[in-house]
């Protein structure tokens, strides 16, 4: 009971706007001020769901087959060349700038370059999920460490702690405020990047399933997947904030 209360009393808004946007749907679809097939009924919705929960679960599988490894080598990928270049002066300062103009360049841009150039289809998914989303975290890294309190390496070169253990001991938990925000940050334009990749040219996934039922004009189908997918997104982002309150426990 005292878990209810606390949860009331840190989202109440929440419920609030959340039950508005409910009634203001309800109230746009049963007195029909805009389409009636754009915008059907709750009822019709639900109806939708429960028939398609299985199609919809089975897209979800193939989003996170496709989602996953591309979380995985853009981790990978910006810790790697973040550690190096927020170690070392002059490569940070020598490739940054052009670092930050591949940043400034869309994914979408790049989009049709990609799937020419590597042939598969999920191959340039994972591509372009990771361009799109390698940024924030690699930026996190590079300024994580850059920013490391002096006082830190010194204290570490007292202590003769060099290479593996100076990087495990004190570069990467110093930086890992910085590194997992940016990590959170990643994974959430991650989420737009795998919907876009879906809906250009996959055969399965949530991306795939909304564009499929828009472009047939079935909108309760859309709005079932829509909701759905938003659902995976909160519940999956949750998870992760809870993750990194848990690993930076130690911080302020």
């Amino acid at each position: 009971m005292e878990k209810v209360q606390k949860v009331l009393k840190s989202y109440w808004l929440t419920v609030i706007v959340v039950i508005a946007l409910l009634g203001l749907y309800i109230y746009v679809s049963e007195n029909k001020l805009y389409s009636t097939m754009m915008f059907p009924e709750i009822d019709n919705i639900w109806e939708t769901f429960l028939e398609n929960r299985d199609v919809m679960f089975k897209n979800l599988l193939a989003s996170i087959q496709l989602l996953i490894p591309s979380i995985f080598i853009t981790l990978f990928v910006a810790l790697t060349v973040g550690i190096i270049l927020g170690t070392n002066k002059f490569l940070r300062k020598a490739l940054h700038p052009i670092i930050y103009a591949c940043s400034c360049v869309p994914s979408i841009l790049i989009s049709p370059f990609v799937l020419l150039v590597i042939g598969d289809f999920y191959k340039a998914s994972i591509f372009l999920i990771f361009y799109g989303t390698i940024w924030a975290t690699l930026f996190a890294t590079i300024t994580g460490i850059e920013t490391i309190d002096k006082r830190y390496f010194d204290n570490a070169k007292t202590l003769e702690l060099k290479g593996i253990k100076l990087m495990t001991k004190v570069v990467l938990p110093a930086a890992s405020p910085n590194i997992i925000g940016g990590f959170v940050n990643s994974l959430r334009s991650s989420f737009v990047m795998l919907v876009f990749a879906e809906m250009y040219g996959a055969s399965y996934g949530l991306g795939f399933y909304v564009k499929r039922y828009c472009e047939y004009g079935l909108y309760p189908n859309v709005w079932a997947g829509f909701i759905f997918m938003v659902l995976i997104l909160v519940i999956t982002m949750q998870f992760f904030e809870k993750l990194k309150q848990y690993l930076l426990k130690w911080t302020v």
